[in-house]
């Protein structure tokens, strides 16, 4: 299995950038990946996720499986000739969503078997056939491990009994994928909120010997502070040499407290799905353009961040888009939001390379609640 190179180019205390190499191009990180659930990012095309600043985009094996078939894709050329994205390309694992899918799957120590929500139809994902899914069929740069997620909170005994079942899963995920010279696997640590059970489960992924380190089991509920202190417990126990990666995280401020942790790469679906429901995501807070404040603003939606999205639409024109449902409100929402985190991305590598991150974090926790995570969610 490769590994991708990893060079740590600068650090400001725990905070660091640097840039992932992978064979489709390179990641600068900190990264945030915008999710592409069913082969495209929702309400945008893929040269303005480029041009907004993203170098890599996660796609839904869950949903990629179910509709239009994995085969399928690769019948079609591969994720990324289908979907039309050509940089590097990060797959989940589907465990995520059968995880929400209580009513709907029945798991054992092999693997799980589920309906479809779509149409009811059975199927069966095992650690090997996510990664026949993602690396071979979808045709993943970065694949991560099956893995099972537990509810929040969940007792002591039950992290512990699926945190070892996804250490199975692991090993397991590692022998299906098996040398290859231009793709890797990716760990995922679980625990819930137990420090010695993500100690355990730390250690035993990195034994494992995957190119990176996902901390998984966040942004299901937890919260902010919770978020924190299960990142502050995992850290410790994670090698500093490979990416770390932290799946379905989150708000702006969720972003800036795991980088000053040391985490250098996330996803979320948050900056589509707000812009979706009319809110944009500004370096002075969040603001909602079904408002009616803002049904005579002239303003641009933040004229820090540098995208047309951003800068060429009045607040005004927006808030009438959305109380129109015209498709354009939700289009440029998502654009600007997508824009706004790449924005916040450049920004904090550009201050952990300077040595001025630590006094950035204080000025953006000023200007942002600590509120709560956002729950994962497939869309």
């Amino acid at each position: 299995m490769a590994t991708f190179p990893f060079e740590i180019k600068a650090r400001d205390g725990a905070a660091r950038t640097g840039v992932l190499e992978t064979p489709r191009g390179d990641i600068r990180t900190p990264a945030f990946m915008p999710v592409g659930t069913a082969a495209t990012v929702k309400a945008m095309y893929m040269d303005q996720v480029e041009q907004a600043g993203a170098d890599i985009i996660l796609g839904n094996t869950y949903h990629l499986m179910l509709r239009p078939g994995a085969e399928r894709v690769k019948k079609l050329g591969g994720l990324h000739a289908f979907s039309g994205w050509k940089g590097p390309m990060l797959t989940d694992s589907g465990g995520f969503q059968v995880w929400s899918l209580s009513q709907l799957r029945k798991m054992d120590k092999e693997g799980v078997t589920f309906r479809s929500h779509i149409d009811g139809s059975e199927h069966r994902l095992t650690p090997a056939r996510s990664i026949e899914i993602q690396a071979d069929l979808l045709g993943a740069d970065i694949s991560m491990q099956l893995d099972e997620c537990t509810d929040f909170p969940c007792s002591h005994e039950e992290a512990l009994r699926s945190l070892d079942l996804s250490l199975d899963w692991g090993q397991k995920s590692l022998d299906a994928f098996g040398a290859r010279e231009k793709q890797t696997l990716f760990g995922i640590v679980q625990g819930s909120n137990f420090a010695d059970l993500r100690e355990r489960s730390a250690k035993g992924v990195v034994s494992q010997g995957f190119g990176g380190i996902a901390l998984g089991g966040l942004a299901v509920g937890e919260g902010h502070d919770q978020m924190c202190e299960t990142i502050d417990m995992t850290m410790p126990h994670l090698p500093d040499g490979l990416p770390r990666y932290v799946m379905g995280v989150g708000k702006p401020i969720d972003l800036v407290e795991s980088v000053a942790r040391g985490i250098d790469m996330f996803d979320c679906v948050l900056p589509t799905r707000a812009g979706r429901h009319g809110q944009a995501w500004t370096w002075d807070g969040p603001i909602n353009l079904k408002n009616a404040k803002f049904a005579e603003d002239l303003s641009p939606l933040d004229e820090a961040v540098p995208c047309p999205a951003s800068n060429d639409y009045s607040r005004a024109y927006l808030h009438h888009l959305m109380k129109a449902g015209e498709y354009l409100g939700a289009m440029v929402l998502s654009w600007h939001n997508t824009a706004f985190f790449q924005a916040l991305m450049a920004d904090l590598r550009a201050q952990i390379a300077a040595g001025t991150f630590a006094a950035r974090r204080e000025e953006l926790s000023l200007r942002w609640d600590k509120t709560k995570s956002v729950p994962r969610t497939a869309s």
